[in-house]
């Protein structure tokens, strides 16, 4: 594992800094990545990919569970630090690429079933939860360290600030929980804000028959104007006597609905659409 001082060296041996565009802060703690390693619950014969390993402390703790590792980055320059870093781990392979361009069907070839574990900058983590969750289904489990607030819109209930459109989305495809919080203390450098760490795991089948675009699509347009009762957020989309048909008040607003109620809303409009 890299300590605070392991981090600083390694920056500072190949003239390498975190990339503000990229997100980058760096776990400088053994206790953190043990941590985060022993409640992913890997170990030998398991799969993991971990996204965005930067120099490899997070990946280190991962391989020393026995598991097998796919560390995928996307910085050139620290790509020969990483290699260097895990070495000595016969269970790490090292894939230079963007996460959200990758063909996942390459990367994941190996195996049938995969555990995400991840430290995700705040720029990609929702688009690559949600992109993964819609295409991947061979990443079965995600235990990604995020942005606190990120994590909370992930697990977020109905009737609370911090549920939106990501949220139905990912109770659609699994369940979702804040498994541990993260203090800014153990990144290099420090970030202004609190970290957490979210559990995901994808249901055995999705929590509504719904189509999934047309689910999405009355979601994210229902969510842009969330303060308005649905029967506004959704004029000229849905009409009057689909929420009716569907059982639905329209007085209600977006975040008043659960997941199984807009997949509810959202197959009545399909079916009065036929």
């Amino acid at each position: 594992m890299l300590s605070r001082a392991d981090v600083q060296r390694l920056l500072a041996e190949h003239g390498l800094a975190a990339r503000r565009d990229l997100g980058q802060n760096f776990v400088g703690d053994p206790n953190t990545v043990r941590r985060i390693a022993r409640l992913a619950g890997v170990g030998p014969g398991d799969h993991v990919v971990e996204i965005g390993p930067g120099l490899g402390s997070l990946t280190l703790a991962l391989a020393e569970t026995g598991a097998t590792v796919v560390a995928v980055e996307v910085d050139r320059g620290i790509v020969p630090v990483l290699r260097d870093v895990v070495r000595d781990c016969p269970n790490v392979t090292v894939v230079e690429g963007d996460a959200m361009r990758l063909e996942w069907t390459e990367v994941l070839a190996g195996a049938d079933h995969w555990v995400l574990v991840a430290n995700l900058p705040y720029n990609v983590a929702t688009p690559l939860v949600a992109d993964l969750l819609d295409g991947v289904p061979a990443v079965e489990r995600m235990l990604v360290m995020v942005q606190r607030e990120v994590a909370e819109r992930f697990c977020a209930s109905p009737r609370t600030p911090a549920y939106g459109a990501v949220t139905v989305k990912i109770a659609h495809w699994s369940t979702a929980r804040i498994a541990g919080l993260i203090p800014a203390s153990v990144f290099v450098p420090r970030p202004n804000v609190e970290s957490a760490l979210a559990e995901i795991t994808r249901r055995s089948t999705p929590a509504t028959t719904a189509d999934p675009a047309s689910l999405f699509h009355l979601v994210r347009t229902a969510f842009g104007q969330r303060r308005k009762m649905l029967r506004r957020s959704l004029a000229g989309v849905v009409a009057p006597e689909v929420f009716e048909a569907a059982g639905i008040d329209s007085q209600r607003r977006p975040e008043e609905l659960d997941v199984v109620e807009w997949g509810h809303l959202a197959q009545t409009w399909d079916d009065r659409r036929r």
